[in-house]
């Protein structure tokens, strides 16, 4: 099943927000209390949530729940 242009952006506004939220409160994080984590390691890391951001949307838009949208409420 393909997405539409409006369940596409969704799932991309979704997935790019997921990314900056994640990064920079890894980043953030690892600035204040000093983890000693690389801060690439921190951007894969957020790659990896923003990825499962968009398996997570792509699945709402498939199975028939909530609207027509990437939320599964």
């Amino acid at each position: 099943m393909t997405l539409n242009l409006k369940q596409l952006r969704d799932v991309t506004e979704r997935s790019v927000a997921t990314f900056m939220q994640a990064a920079l409160g890894a980043i953030g994080t690892n600035s204040l209390m000093d983890l000693g984590v690389d801060q690439w390691k921190m951007v894969v890391m957020a790659g990896a949530s923003a990825a499962l951001a968009v398996i997570k949307g792509y699945i709402a838009t498939v199975i028939p729940v909530g609207d027509d949208s990437a939320s599964m409420i």
